[in-house]
C-alpha cells in the first residue's frame, strides 16, 4: 500500500496503549526486514531514515527502496527523518515524499529551537504532514548518570513548547541514552507523567536500544506512542554477518550471507512489536482495528 503519514497512526497508538516501532534502516537488507517484520505481524511500522543514512545512500536511493518495501505491503507504513538537524534538510525530505518529518533542535536555544520547529512544522503542514520535534536531550553512551539527568525534558517547558511550535509528536528526554548496546537504564516515570499532563500529543522515546524492556513497557501507559530503534537493529545484523562468514569463509556470494543478516534484522524487529503491543493491531484491509487498541504491551504477550 501507499506510504502513509504517522499522524493518525501515532494518536491510535496513544488511544490504544501500545507503540509504534520506529526503526532505522541502511540498507536495502534492513528495509526488507523491517517491513517483512510488520507484515507477519499485522502492525504498522515506521521505518526511519537519519542524515547518517542519507549520506550513505542518497535521499532518492534511501526513499525509494523505502517506497518500494511500502508498496508490496499491506500494512501501514510511514517512511520518517530521523533527527533532521536543520529545516533545509527537512524542505528536501518533503519533496522526497517523507510522510512525517523531524527538526531536532535539542542543541539550539530554546527559541531558536521553538522558532525553527514552527517553521518546518507550517511548510509540512500545508502538505498534510506530521512533524515531531524533541525538547531535552537523549545523550550518546558513556555519558555518566549527572548527565543524563541534566539533559532531561523540562515538564515546565512541553506545554509553551508544543502551544508554539505546532509539533505533532514530541520526543522526551526520561532516561535513555543514544547508541547504548546493552538494555541497562530505566526510564524516569514521574517525569514522563509530568510531561504527559501538561502536552495532547503524542510522545516518542528514542535511543531505547539501552532501556529495560518493562521500562519500555511501562512508558507506553503514560503517553509513550512510538519508541526509536537503532542500534538493537545493527547489533543484529553485523552479528549474523559475522556468524555466517565465520561458518564458510570460501563463499563468495554476499547474498548468502546478507539474507541470514535481514532475517536476524526482522526477528528482532518481530521481537520489538510484540513488547510494544503493535503486533496484530492492522486488520485484513491495512487499518488499525479500533477493536485491537484496548491491548496493552505486555513482554511480548497479546491480550
Amino acid at each position: 500500500m501507499p506510504l502513509v503519514t504517522s499522524k493518525e497512526m501515532l494518536q491510535a497508538a496513544r488511544a490504544g496503549k501500545f507503540a509504534v516501532g520506529a526503526f532505522n534502516a541502511n540498507n536495502m537488507e534492513q528495509v526488507q526486514g523491517i517491513v517483512d517484520a510488520a507484515v507477519e505481524e499485522r502492525a504498522p511500522v515506521i521505518l526511519q531514515v537519519s542524515q547518517g543514512a542519507i549520506r550513505y545512500a542518497g535521499l532518492d536511493f534511501a526513499t525509494a527502496m523505502v517506497k518500494t518495501a511500502a508498496a508490496l505491503a499491506d500494512v501501514p507504513v510511514v517512511l520518517h527523518l530521523d533527527h533532521g538537524t536543520d529545516f533545509d534538510q527537512n524542505v528536501l525530505c518533503l519533496r522526497a515524499g517523507f510522510t512525517s518529518l523531524m527538526f531536532d533542535g535539542h542543541a539550539k536555544p530554546y527559541e531558536e529551537n521553538i522558532a525553527t520547529t514552527a517553521a518546518v512544522a507550517r511548510i509540512a503542514h500545508i502538505c498534510g504532514i506530521p512533524v515531531e520535534a524533541e525538547l531535552g536531550q537523549v545523550l550518546q553512551s558513556g555519558v555518566s548518570a549527572e548527565e543524563v539527568q541534566n539533559a532531561m525534558t523540562n515538564p515546565d517547558q512541553a506545554a509553551d513548547f508544543v502551544a508554539r511550535t505546532g509539533c505533532d509528536s514530541l520526543a522526551v528526554a526520561i532516561g535513555s541514552v543514544h547508541a547504548m548496546t546493552s538494555a541497562q537504564a530505566s526510564l524516569d516515570m514521574t517525569r514522563l507523567k509530568a510531561i504527559a499532563a501538561v502536552v495532547d500529543i503524542p510522545l516518542v522515546l528514542h535511543g531505547s536500544s539501552g532501556v529495560k524492556e518493562e521500562s519500555e513497557v511501562e512508558a507506553i501507559q503514560y503517553g509513550i506512542a512510538k519508541i526509536n530503534v537503532a542500534t538493537m537493529l545493527n547489533q543484529a545484523f553485523m552479528d549474523a554477518l559475522r556468524q555466517a562468514v565465520a561458518a564458510d569463509t570460501k563463499a563468495s556470494d554476499p547474498r548468502k550471507f546478507l539474507t541470514k543478516s535481514r532475517d536476524a534484522v526482522k526477528e528482532t524487529v518481530r521481537h520489538k512489536m510484540r513488547i510494544f503491543g503493535s503486533s496484530g493491531t492492522v486488520t485484513a484491509s491495512g487499518f488499525i482495528s479500533p477493536a485491537t487498541q484496548h491491548r496493552s504491551a505486555d513482554l511480548g504477550h497479546i491480550e
